[in-house]
C-alpha cells in the first residue's frame, strides 16, 4: 500500500479502496485510512476518511459499527461546519437516511430512539432547505416494519407527493421501496410496473436493478410468470453474488429455490455464503436468511430428506432436519427480539408465513448446472407384506396385465411383475405361467434368452405350439441383442419352418405367425448392423436376404384391417425396416417417406409412442437432406406423441434436437425453451455433465444471441465444469468460452472476458486453420483494454496482427494496428510510436487493394483504408499537446486534417454506399477547420454535408445518422459565421 504524506495521497488510497470487494477487509483498511487522515492534521480529511468509513460499513455484513463514525460526523458539524465543503456537507445530510434504516434493523435500539431520531432529521432537513421527501420515506420505513399499516399507508403518500430534491434517494432505490410495498399488500402486478423501469435499465445505482430482481422473484411466480421469474434469477443472483452487504437480497434467491423446485441450487447458494448463518452485524438481514434457510430444509425434509448433509454454520456437519429446527429457532428469536423493540407481533408473524410457504412452481428448470443433486432416497427396508385382508385380486391383475400387453400398452411388463408377485404360493394354470415367465424375460432383456425357452416349453404343454414357437423366436433375438448374430440365425430356423407349416394348416393363428417372421426379420437386421466392416458383395447379401425378409412380414400382415393392434403393429416395424435399408443404401428420401409410413402406421393403430423413435430418425434424415421445416416437424411430433411416456433421456434428446432445429431457423426464443428443458431432462436422467451439458451449452449459446448476457454468462459458467475436449470436444469448449467472454464484455466485466477468450484462444493455437485464434486474441486485446491493461492489450494486439498476417486477413490486421496506435498514445512519450503504427495501418490497406483479386474486396479494402484515414487524423488531432507551442499544435492539426479530407476524399469515391462515413469525416474536417481559424473552409464542409443529404436515401445508415449529421451541420455553419464575425 502506498505511503500517506499528504490529502492527495489519501485521497487516492480512499479512492483504491473503495473499489475493493465488501468486507471486513475493505472496513479494516477504512479504520486504518481514518487513523492516517487524523495525523495530517487537516479537518477536512477526517470528515472525508470519516465519510469512507461510514459508506464502506454501510455495504458491508458490519452496518452496526456505522453509528460510531456518524456521531463524530455529527458532532463536528455542530461544532465546525465551516470545516465541511459543499461535498461532505452533502454527505453528512445524505447519510443521515442510513442512520435511520441502520437503527431499524437493530433490534437493541429503542423503537422511541428511532423516533427521535426521525424527529431531528426531519428538523436538520428543514434548515438545510431540504424537501421532507426522504424524511417521509423513513417513516414509511418505521411504520411498515412495525405492521402499523395506516401510518404507513399515509407516510408513502406523503412520500410520493413531496418534492424530489438532491437528498431524496435515486429513482431505483426509491422505485424499489414503492414496489416492495404494493408486493407486501398483495398488489404484484402493481408492484412490477413500478419496477419496470429499474428492471429495463432506465434506472439503475450500485444497489439496483440488483435488489429489484430479487424482490420481483415471488411476486412474479404468483402471478405466474415462471419465464420472467427464472430470467430475473439467474440476472440477479449474478450480481447480488459477489456483494456482501446483499444478504437480503441473497435470502430472495434461497426462497425461490425452494419455491420452485430446484432444491439442490439453493443448497449450492448456502455453500457458498457459510458466513451468512452467523455475521451477526445486520440483525434484520440475518432473519430473512434464516427463514428462507428454514423454508429450504424444511422441504427437503417433506422431500423424505431430512438426513441429507448440507452447508450450515461452521463448526459442525449438519442434516437438513436439524437446520431446520436451528435456523428456524434462531429466526424466531431474532424476530421476538425485534417484536419486543416494536410492541407488535409483526415482524415474528411475518416470519412464519415466510418459512411457512407452499413450493409456486412444481417443476421450474434453470438451466444451470446443479452439483448436489436432489432426490428422494429409495426406502432401504423391505415393503411389510399386504395382510391377508387385503390380498390383491389376482384375477383382475392377470385380466389387466393382458389387456396392456394385447394392446401394447405402456408398462405392460410392470403389470405382469405385479401378477407375479401376486401369484407367489399360489397354483395357476400352465398359460398364466408361460405368460408370467415370457413377460419375466422380456423386462430382462439381452438376459432373458433362458426364460423365453422355459415360456416355449409352457406354452407348448398349454397346449399353443405357435406362441411357443414365437417365445423361441424371441429368444433367438435376444441372442443376436447380445451379438451372437449366427447363433441366433440358426436358432429361428426351425420355429420359422414350423410355424409356416402350422399356418398353413390352420394350426396357429395371423398373431403368432407374424411374431415369428417378424422376429426373424429383427434378427436379419441385426446381421445387416454387424455386416458393416464386411466386404461390399457381402453386404448387399445381408441387405437382400433382410429386405425379402421384411417383405415377406408385409405380405403376410399388409391390408388387415382388424382390431389387434399387434399385428397392425408389425405392418408399421417392418416399414420402419426398410427405411434402414433405405439408409444403407443412401436412398435417404425413400427412408425419409417409409419412417413417415411407419409413424403414421403406429399413431393410426393408436400407438404413438411407438412412433417417437422413427419420427426422431426421419427428423435427423430430413435435417440432413436440408429439409429444415420437415425435421421441425418430425420432432415436434415425436414430443406429442411420447407425451407421458417418454423416458428422460429420450425426451432431453428431442427436445436438444428441436433446439437445434429451431436456433438453426433463428428462432432463438423458442430454441432457447426447448434446450433449457433438455438440460433438465437430461439431468432427470443423470445425463448432466454429458447430455445436460450439449444442452447447456446451446442455451447459453441462444440466450447470447437474444442479448440476455446475465443469463446466458451463468448458463455458461455452470456448464464448463462439465464440457471437457475428450467428452465433447475441443470446439464445444473452444466456443463455450467464447460465448462467455462475449457476455462478459456485454456485462462491464473486462478482466474476466480477457481471461475467458485467452483460454479459448490457447487451445484454438493447435488447430490447423489459425483464423479462430487470431479473432480470440483479438478480442481478449480488446477485453485487456478495456479493463485498462494497456500492456497486456498491446502484446495481445501484436500477436493478433502476427496471427491476421498469417492467415491472410488485412482488414484484422489493419484494427490491429489501429488499436495498438491508440494505446501507444496513452502511454507517455508514445506519439511517434502511434503515428507510425497508423502510417503502416494505412500502408497495409494501399497495399492490399492494389492486389485485390475481385472488385468487392476492393471495395472493402478502400473502406477500411477511409476509416484508417480517419482514425490516423482523430489520433493526431487527440495527440496535440496543450502545453505545446502554437506552431506545433498547428502542425499537427494540419496533419490531421489531411488525413480526414482523405478519408472523405476515399469514401466518397465508394458512392452512395459510404455517404454517412464519408460526410462525417467531412464533419470532422469541418471541425479541424475551425479550430484553425479558418472559418469560409468550415462551412464548406458543412455545405457539403447539408447537400450530401438533400434528397438522398441515407444509404449506409439511418435516418436517425441523417438527422444528426444535418443538426451537426447547422451547427458549424453557425460557429463559422461566429468566427467570421469576430
Amino acid at each position: 500500500m502506498a505511503e500517506i504524506t499528504d490529502f492527495d495521497s489519501l485521497r487516492r488510497e480512499m479512492a483504491a479502496n473503495s473499489e475493493r470487494p465488501e468486507g471486513p477487509a475493505r472496513n479494516a483498511r477504512a479504520e486504518q485510512l481514518l487513523a492516517e487522515a487524523e495525523r495530517l492534521g487537516i479537518p477536512l480529511a477526517v470528515i472525508e476518511a470519516l465519510g469512507h468509513q461510514l459508506k464502506v460499513y454501510n455495504y458491508s455484513s458490519e452496518k452496526d459499527k456505522m453509528f460510531v463514525p456518524f456521531a463524530r460526523l455529527l458532532r463536528m458539524w455542530d461544532e465546525r461546519p465551516e470545516d465541511f465543503d459543499e461535498y461532505e456537507t452533502h454527505s453528512l445530510h445524505w447519510v443521515f437516511k442510513w442512520m435511520s434504516s441502520g437503527m431499524l434493523d437493530q433490534p437493541h435500539v429503542p423503537l422511541a430512539s428511532i423516533e427521535k431520531w426521525l424527529g431531528e432529521m426531519e428538523h436538520r432537513y428543514r434548515l438545510a432547505g431540504h424537501s421532507e421527501r426522504a424524511v417521509r420515506s423513513a417513516e414509511f420505513s418505521v411504520a411498515a416494519h412495525v405492521g402499523d399499516v395506516p401510518r404507513a399507508e399515509r407516510a408513502y403518500a406523503a412520500w410520493l407527493a413531496a418534492d424530489r430534491d438532491s437528498m431524496a434517494d435515486c429513482h431505483a432505490c426509491e422505485l424499489h421501496g414503492q414496489g416492495w410495498w404494493q408486493a407486501e399488500r398483495g398488489r404484484d402486478a402493481d408492484a412490477l410496473l413500478l419496477w419496470r423501469p429499474v428492471l429495463e435499465g432506465e434506472f439503475t445505482c450500485a444497489h439496483e436493478p440488483h435488489t429489484v430482481l430479487a424482490s420481483s422473484l415471488v411476486p412474479l411466480l404468483r402471478l405466474g410468470r415462471v419465464d420472467e421469474a427464472r430470467a430475473h434469477h439467474l440476472r440477479g443472483f449474478r450480481l447480488v453474488r459477489p456483494m456482501e452487504s446483499m444478504r437480503a437480497a441473497y435470502a430472495d434467491h434461497v426462497e425461490f429455490c425452494a419455491l420452485t423446485g430446484n432444491e439442490a441450487r439453493g443448497l449450492e447458494l448456502l455453500a457458498e455464503r457459510p458466513a451468512y448463518f452467523t455475521d451477526s452485524g445486520h440483525p434484520r438481514s440475518r432473519l430473512d436468511f434464516l427463514a428462507v434457510v428454514a423454508l429450504l430444509m424444511d422441504r427437503l425434509t417433506e422431500l423424505g430428506l431430512g438426513d441429507r448433509e448440507v452447508p450450515g454454520p461452521a463448526g459442525r456437519a449438519w442434516r437438513a432436519g436439524e437446520l431446520a429446527t436451528h435456523a428456524r429457532a434462531e429466526a424466531l428469536a431474532l424476530a421476538a427480539r425485534f417484536d419486543e423493540r416494536n410492541g407488535t407481533a409483526h415482524v415474528s408473524e411475518r416470519a412464519r408465513a415466510r418459512m411457512g410457504q407452499r413450493p409456486l412452481a412444481d417443476r421450474l428448470p434453470l438451466g444451470v448446472r446443479a452439483v448436489r443433486p436432489v432426490s428422494a432416497p429409495v426406502p432401504s427396508a423391505p415393503v411389510p407384506p399386504t395382510p391377508a385382508a387385503e390380498a390383491p385380486d389376482l384375477p383382475a391383475l392377470l385380466a389387466e396385465a393382458r389387456r396392456l400387453s394385447d394392446t401394447l400398452q405402456p408398462h405392460a411388463v410392470e403389470a405382469w411383475a405385479a401378477v407375479a408377485r401376486a401369484a407367489e404360493g399360489v397354483e395357476l394354470d400352465v398359460r398364466d405361467r408361460a405368460e408370467i415367465v415370457d413377460h419375466e424375460a422380456m423386462e430382462r432383456g439381452p438376459e432373458g434368452a433362458e426364460l423365453f425357452e422355459r415360456a416355449a416349453e409352457l406354452y407348448a404343454a398349454a397346449g399353443d405350439p405357435g406362441e411357443a414357437l414365437a417365445a423361441r423366436t424371441r429368444a433367438a433375438y435376444v441372442r443376436a441383442l447380445t451379438g451372437r448374430v449366427d447363433e441366433a440365425l440358426a436358432a429361428v430356423a426351425e420355429p420359422y419352418d414350423e410355424i409356416l407349416a402350422l399356418y398353413a394348416d390352420d394350426a396357429t393363428g395371423v398373431r403368432q405367425t407374424a411374431s415369428v417372421l417378424m422376429g426373424r426379420a429383427r434378427i436379419l437386421m441385426r446381421r445387416v448392423v454387424a455386416s458393416d466392416e464386411a466386404p461390399e458383395g457381402d453386404r448387399e447379401t445381408v441387405l437382400g436376404e433382410a429386405e425379402a425378409a421384411v417383405g415377406e412380414v408385409l405380405a403376410f400382415v399388409g391390408g388387415y384391417d382388424g382390431d389387434d393392434v399387434r399385428i397392425a403393429s408389425r405392418d408399421a416395424e417392418a416399414r420402419a425396416m426398410l427405411a434402414e435399408l433405405a439408409v444403407r443404401r443412401g436412398e435417404l428420401e425413400e427412408a425419409v417417406a417409409l419412417f413417415g409410413r411407419a409413424s403414421a402406421g403406429f399413431v393410426g393403430a393408436g400407438l404413438p409412442w411407438f412412433a417417437v423413435e422413427y419420427e426422431a430418425r426421419l427428423a435427423g434424415l430430413a435435417h440432413h437432406l436440408g429439409d429444415v421445416a420437415e425435421a421441425e416437424r418430425a420432432l415436434r411430433a415425436a414430443l406429442a406423441h411420447g407425451g407421458p411416456h417418454l423416458e428422460a433421456v429420450g425426451r432431453a434428446q428431442l427436445h436438444l434436437q428441436l433446439a437445434e432445429v429451431l436456433g438453426g431457423r433463428g428462432q432463438a426464443v423458442e430454441a432457447a425453451e426447448h434446450a433449457l428443458e433438455a438440460a433438465h431432462w437430461a439431468d432427470e436422467a443423470g445425463e448432466g455433465p454429458t447430455l445436460g451439458a450439449w444442452a447447456r451449452h446451446q442455451l447459453g449459446g441462444l440466450l447470447l444471441r437474444q442479448g440476455r448476457w446475465a443469463e446466458a454468462a451463468e448458463v455458461l459458467e455452470s456448464v464448463l465444469p462439465d464440457l471437457s475436449v475428450e467428452t465433447h470436444g475441443d470446439g464445444a469448449v473452444v466456443q463455450a468460452q467464447w460465448w462467455l467472454g462475449d457476455c462478459l464484455s456485454e456485462l462491464g466485466e473486462h478482466r474476466e472476458a480477457a481471461d475467458r477468450r485467452l483460454r479459448a484462444a490457447e487451445i484454438a493455437r493447435h488447430w490447423p486453420e489459425q483464423h479462430d485464434h487470431a479473432t480470440l486474441a483479438h478480442l481478449a486485446a480488446e477485453s485487456l483494454g478495456a479493463a485498462g491493461l494497456s500492456a497486456e492489450a498491446e502484446q495481445a494486439y501484436a500477436r493478433a496482427g502476427e496471427l491476421w498476417r498469417v492467415v491472410g486477413n488485412v482488414h484484422g490486421l489493419v484494427r490491429s494496428l489501429r488499436a495498438r496506435a491508440w494505446l501507444a498514445l496513452r502511454a507517455d512519450d508514445g506519439t511517434d510510436a502511434a503515428r507510425a503504427l497508423m502510417a503502416g495501418a494505412v500502408g497495409e490497406c494501399e497495399a492490399a487493394a492494389d492486389v485485390a483479386d475481385d472488385e468487392e474486396a476492393r471495395e472493402r479494402l478502400v473502406a477500411e483504408l477511409g476509416h484508417t484515414h480517419r482514425q490516423f487524423g482523430d489520433l493526431l488531432a487527440r495527440s496535440a499537446a496543450e502545453d505545446a507551442d502554437d506552431d506545433t499544435i498547428r502542425a499537427t492539426l494540419e496533419e490531421a486534417l489531411s488525413h480526414v479530407v482523405e478519408a472523405a476524399a476515399v469514401f466518397a469515391s465508394l458512392g452512395e454506399g459510404a455517404l454517412d462515413s464519408r460526410t462525417g469525416a467531412e464533419l470532422a474536417a469541418g471541425w479541424l477547420e475551425t479550430d484553425l481559424g479558418r472559418s469560409a473552409r468550415a462551412a464548406a464542409h458543412a455545405r457539403a454535408v447539408l447537400a450530401a443529404y438533400d434528397g438522398a436515401d441515407d444509404a449506409d445508415g439511418t435516418e436517425e445518422t441523417a438527422r444528426a449529421r444535418r443538426a451537426e451541420a447547422e451547427q458549424m455553419l453557425q460557429a463559422a459565421e461566429e468566427q467570421q464575425a469576430r
